[in-house]
């Protein structure tokens, strides 16, 4: 898959089936999407073409509100759309001057002239151009202007609910990484940089690798105890079992909220790599005890429960 840092930097197409879309944690309802783009690019001997963009555009547009976190980062989407089997991603930049693009010259400057679309496949609720205003009816009304035909993807339902990434979002905000996983289609992860703390995991038996998100926009799931498998990244040696912590430790007085990973029968200094973590179950909620002795017992009953849960 080729990817794109800017739109500038595309070679307009002969035969271009595109989506457009913001794809965050690339779900179901986005794979459905994606699949139906690389099936017909293949049946007219085209090539697939998605753009999305970044920073999210609510963060441009709406840079007061600081409550938006993203299932996936950039470089998780690219991972994501990759594996779909897609020939072409562009990333390109989403600023205000782009916001302010009307429907018909999104249409044209955007998808006609810059990448040559011959089809455009777009989920049910799509809206581009200034104010959103632009839709299915939109392009349909344009395609024979353009010569490009337009089709509309069917929502995806999981459990009687529409998948969306909002509702992902706020599943991972409960804590509920099951329903999430069911959203998405595979475990929601988080990748960062194994750093030292302050080793107190070591001293009653369980030590963590406490994880660095460098990406601040990312969505971490809601504090407590998980049931999780790990990996080395970017080159997997294999999954390991493990019991991961999201919290403050309010037992230890804690004033700001980590992520700590208890990889089971794992003794490899690993200071310094980045690490994967898929979050599989949601164990229970972060809990203050009276002393360090209840914390290390009630951790002790966690890892048998993780451990069950994980057989």
């Amino acid at each position: 898959m080729k990817v794109y840092k800017h739109i500038d930097e595309f070679q307009k197409l002969e035969t271009a089936v595109v989506t457009i879309g913001t794809f965050d944690g690339v779900h179901l309802g986005h794979r459905k999407i994606i699949s139906r783009l690389v099936e017909e690019a293949r049946r007219v001997n085209g090539e697939s073409v998605i753009l999305t963009f970044f920073p999210h555009p609510r963060m441009i547009l709406h840079p007061e509100d600081q409550s938006l976190k993203l299932i996936s980062t950039i470089e998780e989407k690219r991972e994501l759309i990759e594996q779909l089997g897609v020939d072409h991603l562009i990333v390109t930049p989403f600023t205000r001057d782009f916001s302010n693009l009307s429907p018909d010259n999104y249409i044209k400057q955007i998808l006609v002239d810059k990448i040559g679309t011959k089809k455009i496949i777009i989920g049910y609720d799509h809206h581009f151009g200034k104010d959103r205003a632009g839709d299915f009816a939109k392009l349909q009304e344009c395609a024979p202007l353009f010569g490009f035909s337009v089709e509309e993807i069917t929502e995806e339902d999981i459990h009687d609910v529409a998948v969306s990434s909002t509702k992902v979002r706020q599943a991972l905000t409960m804590g509920d990484v099951t329903t999430a996983q069911d959203f998405l289609g595979y475990p929601f992860h988080l990748t960062g940089l194994v750093i030292r703390g302050d080793q107190i995991g070591r001293t009653i038996g369980f030590p963590t690798a406490n994880l660095f998100l460098e990406e601040t926009y990312k969505l971490i799931p809601a504090d407590g105890i998980y049931a999780v498998m790990v990996e080395e990244y970017p080159v997997s040696k294999g999954l390991l079992k493990g019991m991961g912590y999201i919290g403050t430790r309010p037992t230890l007085n804690g004033m700001s909220r980590n992520i700590e990973i208890n990889i089971f029968d794992f003794d490899k200094d690993i200071y310094g790599q980045n690490i994967r973590v898929h979050f599989l179950y949601f164990l229970r909620g972060d809990m203050k005890f009276h002393s360090l002795q209840k914390l290390t017992d009630q951790i002790s009953q966690d890892k048998l429960a993780v451990m069950d849960l994980l057989r």
